[in-house]
């Protein structure tokens, strides 16, 4: 075991892969859920959502904010599962916003802005990474 746990990290760097193999990381937020699965949220049309639909593997690395991993960092592997509904999405929510405080409070009010402005509704997906 590596001693890096992606449910803890701050920011974690998520690589899904492309039907060519090609390995695309986006840094993204994590929230624990227990039994060794990782909850990330998203919007159903990201590339991630995309790419995952074709391959479920996932790769998790600790980053920085702007998705850069440190030389040697600890990587983890896992299989990712789209949810679209549910009881986990709210489960989620409620981790990250007690997880990253005001940040998520800010960030839910400005896609909660961007859905009033744009009259389209809110959609929201959630990755449970079950680790390997």
């Amino acid at each position: 075991m590596t001693g890096f746990e992606p449910g803890h990290a701050r920011y974690v760097s998520l690589a899904t892969f492309r039907r060519s193999g090609e390995r695309v990381a986006t840094p993204v937020w994590t929230v624990p859920l227990g039994d060794g699965r990782i909850g990330v949220s998203t919007a159903p049309d990201a590339g991630k959502v995309k790419r995952l639909r074709n391959d479920a593997r996932v790769e998790l690395t600790p980053c920085d904010v702007r998705g850069r991993i440190e030389p040697g960092a600890p990587t983890v592997t896992g299989r990712a599962t789209i949810v679209a509904d549910g009881p986990e999405i709210a489960a989620v929510r409620r981790a990250l916003r007690a997880k990253y405080g005001l940040q998520a409070v800010v960030i839910g009010l400005g896609s909660t802005l961007k859905t009033a402005l744009t009259r389209r509704r809110a959609d929201e997906s959630v990755l449970v990474i079950t680790l390997d």
